[in-house]
């Protein structure tokens, strides 16, 4: 199946819901997305020319989504609140043909778009804004039918950028018109409770990420209704899981933390009995509260391990999860899983080493940096840095990622087992910890924590003796310091070279 299939089978059947209530259509849909392959055509943008959006959750940004992956077009979502100097680096970096925005960001990006060769007539907005067009004006007096020529597209995505400048991670383009959904993807959706037929996804997470994008399009694929958060709200997402029957949905560790700090009433109140899948990804989930999301909804809580580079590696049920706590799962449908010391050999069971893996999807390349991606390669199989082991089953249990890692002492020590105990104290709401230089130690345990309430300024203390409780003593955070937030993407991963550098 694809999105465009379920278009000519269920024209009727609801595609997407916006933030409004407002409802589109399979058939809606996909005749928006055919007037945009036209449009974005007449514009002048061929195969492998790039479609830079700074958009939303809202429907057009799966329109674009659409229309470029039936029009051999890379489709360039980024961050709408990317700072200037971001702003810039993304409209260089991937020299995109059409730039659509919304309007806070087109006001303020106008100057650096003229400097790319990015003209007003391929510059478009949602809202009024001097010097660019109306996007709802885009190809709307083309037709809609289906393109006589259809070339499959791709997405470039940019990596996170938690510890340096986004990297554009892109793929050779398909030959041919858009390929159906294989049994190989089928597979995939259904390790993580998604299979074909209706259902209701719901987006709490922002689009232009990786994950819940990428989960968006999947549900679309299989013939689900989405339905879009504007931003995610805790209880909100309980009243529209509860309002439309939602199946399923992607969220991270960070949203679960968030959902379970809830009044018990408040998380009683909602109906939740329609979900079949909750899936997360993205960052670590602290054992507890993976725990506790199961105690909760039931074992509707899926976890895959993956990224934009190698899409999804593992993958583990409830039931899986609970048999091995703290496993990423088994490998998905065609990869294979490596462990590797330093010297590229392999590991045996139980030892930590780098996480390598064959490709879930086809070779990547880091836009203009083949050092950086022959460095991510070994034989046939790449890594993206993550510190992990594999036990005898060949269950996944990551670590933490390589340029996260403390060494104090010689001995290495894992932020995410350190923030996992801080977390599960009741009056922390986010917690980071990163390794500072020592003179005797090479280096030392600092954390930084967000509390639930502020004002106690005996947190620190409270917070070191329990950890003390719970960790080895060479683990425990010689400085806790409290914040007033934490530096986190829209994703949930945790930007610590802000958290390092002093900006938190």
């Amino acid at each position: 199946m694809s999105v465009y299939a379920q278009a000519r089978q269920h024209p009727g059947r609801p595609a997407v819901v916006d933030v409004s209530g407002a409802v589109i259509s399979y058939g809606e849909l996909i005749r928006r997305a055919n007037q945009l392959s036209r449009a974005l055509a007449d514009l002048g943008a061929s195969r492998g020319d790039r479609v830079l959006t700074l958009v939303g959750n809202r429907p057009a940004f799966l329109e674009i989504a659409v229309a470029t992956a039936q029009s051999g077009l890379y489709f360039v979502p980024v961050n709408r609140r990317s700072s200037a100097e971001e702003f810039r680096h993304f409209a260089t970096d991937s020299r995109p043909v059409v730039v659509i925005a919304e309007a806070d960001v087109a006001a303020r990006t106008t100057d650096v778009l003229e400097q790319s060769g990015v003209t007003e007539r391929r510059r478009f907005s949602f809202e009024p804004v001097g010097g660019w067009r109306d996007y709802h004006e885009l190809g709307v007096d083309l037709p809609c039918d289906e393109p006589q020529t259809r070339s499959a597209g791709g997405m470039m995505i940019y990596t996170s950028g938690t510890s340096g400048r986004p990297k554009a991670v892109r793929r050779a383009l398909p030959d041919g018109p858009p390929r159906p959904y294989d049994p190989v993807a089928v597979a995939t959706s259904a390790r993580l409770g998604y299979v074909p037929g209706p259902g209701v996804h719901l987006v709490a997470c922002p689009l232009y990420h990786a994950g819940p994008g990428g989960f968006a399009l999947r549900a679309l694929h299989l013939g689900q209704t989405v339905v879009l958060m504007e931003r995610f709200d805790a209880e909100e997402v309980l009243r529209l899981i509860e309002r439309h029957r939602v199946t399923t949905t992607h969220l991270v560790p960070t949203m679960f933390h968030r959902m379970l700090r809830l009044a018990p009433e408040i998380r009683a109140r909602y109906d939740l009995s329609s979900l079949t899948s909750v899936v997360h990804g993205a960052a670590p989930c602290p054992p507890h509260v993976k725990q506790d999301m199961i105690d909760w909804l039931g074992q509707v809580v899926y976890e895959y391990y993956g990224s934009t580079e190698a899409g999804l590696v593992t993958a583990t049920t409830s039931a899986q999860w609970l048999a091995a706590p703290g496993t990423a799962g088994t490998a998905m449908p065609g990869v294979q899983l490596r462990i590797l010391d330093d010297e590229h050999k392999d590991v045996p069971a139980g030892e930590v080493g780098t996480v390598y893996h064959s490709l879930a999807v086809p070779n990547f390349e880091y836009l203009g940096d083949k050092e950086k991606t022959a460095a991510a390669r070994v034989d046939e199989f790449v890594t993206v840095g993550d510190l992990g082991c594999l036990d005898q089953e060949g269950r996944l249990f990551l670590r933490d990622r390589r340029t996260d890692l403390i060494i104090s002492g010689g001995v290495n020590i894992y932020p995410a087992e350190v923030e996992a105990r801080l977390l599960a104290h009741p009056l922390v709401a986010d917690a980071a910890v990163v390794g500072e230089p020592d003179d005797e130690w090479g280096q030392r345990v600092v954390a930084y924590v967000q509390p639930v309430e502020p004002g106690d300024d005996t947190l620190p203390d409270r917070l070191a003796e329990f950890c003390r409780d719970g960790l080895a003593r060479f683990k425990v955070p010689r400085r806790i310091e409290v914040v007033a937030r934490l530096p986190r993407t829209e994703s949930g991963k945790m930007r610590r070279r802000l958290v390092q550098g002093g900006q938190s």
